[in-house]
């Protein structure tokens, strides 16, 4: 009999208070609050490799959540990802308490050139060991822009294109600039890099002229782990060139599988093989020795969450209103210039505010499981195998309780049925993830910027 697919596991969060399940930071034994603090993190870090989590998946945000009411009232009293810290900062720490919790770092095409990016992952790729993955997102807040001294956010098909070329860049620099025997450390010669072993890039493209070396030498895997969430047709179409693991959004099987197929196939397209990209999906977890107590839990979680500020979250991902309809008023969906994916779903399923708010009872809109161990480990097979996801983005609803009732409730039962790891793999996070090797394969689109490539190609 063939062996069961292993599920994949990364805890969700943010560097901020109130992440995907709004209000909770008002729950007596939440620490969110604590965000500020290095503790918070190395304490986090340490309790998901006990768990043998694949990753710590930290997302962030430029800008602020300013569509709902025109402005951030809600945002502001619900603390809706408002404040938030940059998520670059904490990877280090975390690093120096584990051994192979991998880290997953979202950063903004728009933020900073490539050029100095790319040193700042390279960096991180060398302080953790080879442990280090990035989510690359393009934005969808024109807040953020304007706080930058942008005119506003570009459009969201070009948003993709300049992204596009974004990657380009760090493939030359991060495979083509460095030879891998470049550096020598030669005491006796005096040669710490051999100067034949490394050469500038060149770069002229539409929106960026890059002349120049890259600036650290090969890490383990040289290219970060690549993640991208989004979920358009022209998302996908960067996912199946770009991205080894894509996050998406659904509330229901059906609709996951359709997603990941349509995402496999970009990869096809793309000269790569369906299984080179990990299909993660959020979702928000409430277990319990027993049925009874979970739903107690769950219960007692109502009463903190705040459905109204996951509401501003959402009129953010749709640039959507929400405060000015009635609860059951049709909502006038239509394709806009912020996260495309989030609002076609909503306007295929025509959904009001009513439903919003109820979808939101817990603060966020991933789906929810609430139960004892084994009717969890049902529902997350049934995920893997009707889904065809390969993992989960766990979200936290109470910090540090979330993870540490699913890794001593829920992994367990996993474990007994064969769908998770009982050890880590050795190796980088790519290896761990796909069980190949440190680098990038040479069919991805970055693989065919190196050196060796070129000339094989030309033979």
């Amino acid at each position: 009999m063939a062996a069961k697919k292993q599920i994949l596991l990364n805890a969700f969060n943010m560097n901020c208070v109130g992440h995907i399940n709004h209000g909770l930071w008002t729950h007596p034994r939440d620490r969110s609050p604590d965000y500020k603090t290095l503790a918070y993190w190395t304490d986090q870090a340490k309790l998901l490799e006990r768990g043998l989590f694949d990753g710590l998946f930290i997302a962030d945000i430029i800008g602020v959540y300013d569509i709902y009411g025109a402005g951030i009232d809600v945002t502001a009293r619900e603390a809706v990802q408002l404040p938030v810290n940059d998520p670059i900062l904490l990877v280090s720490a975390m690093a120096a308490v584990t051994q192979h919790l991998g880290f997953g770092i979202t950063v903004n095409v728009h933020n900073e050139p490539p050029y100095t990016l790319a040193r700042r992952f390279s960096t991180l790729d060398h302080l953790t060991r080879g442990r280090i993955g990035w989510n690359i997102v393009t934005g969808y807040l024109d807040s953020a822009h304007r706080g930058k001294g942008d005119a506003h956010l570009p459009d969201h098909d070009r948003r993709y294109d300049y992204a596009d070329e974004y990657l380009e860049v760090l493939y030359k620099l991060w495979e083509a600039s460095w030879d891998d025997h470049a550096v020598r450390r030669d005491r006796a010669a005096r040669v710490f890099t051999d100067p034949a072993g490394i050469r500038p890039i060149s770069h002229h493209g539409e929106f960026f002229d890059v002349e120049g070396y890259h600036l650290a030498e090969p890490s383990i895997q040289r290219t970060p782990v690549l993640y991208q969430a989004g979920t358009s047709p022209r998302g996908r179409a960067f996912a199946g060139r770009h991205a080894e693991c894509v996050f998406i959004s659904a509330r229901d099987k059906t609709t996951a599988r359709n997603a990941v197929r349509a995402i496999r196939a970009e990869a096809v397209r793309a000269g790569r093989r369906p299984d080179d990209i990990k299909v993660f999906v959020g979702i928000a977890v409430v277990p319990g020795r027993t049925r009874a107590e979970a739903e107690d839990k769950r219960e007692e979680y109502l009463r903190y969450a705040s459905p109204e500020a996951g509401l501003a979250h959402f009129s953010a991902s749709t640039g959507i209103d929400f405060s000015r309809y009635g609860l059951d008023d049709p909502i006038p969906y239509a394709p806009g210039n912020a996260i495309q994916s989030a609002t076609a779903a909503a306007a295929q399923r025509k959904l009001t505010k009513r439903d919003l708010l109820n979808e939101l009872a817990l603060g966020g809109r991933y789906a929810a499981i609430t139960g004892d161990a084994a009717a969890i480990a049902d529902e997350l097979q049934s995920w893997i195998e009707d889904g065809e996801v390969d993992g989960f983005n766990l979200s936290r609803i109470v910090v540090p309780e979330s993870y540490e009732d699913f890794i001593d409730i829920v992994i367990p039962e996993l474990q007994d049925r064969g769908l998770y790891k009982t050890a880590y793999a050795e190796g980088s996070l790519r290896r761990k993830l796909f069980g190949e090797g440190d680098r990038l394969p040479d069919r991805h689109a970055g693989g065919s910027y190196r050196p060796a490539v070129h000339q094989a190609q030309a033979v």
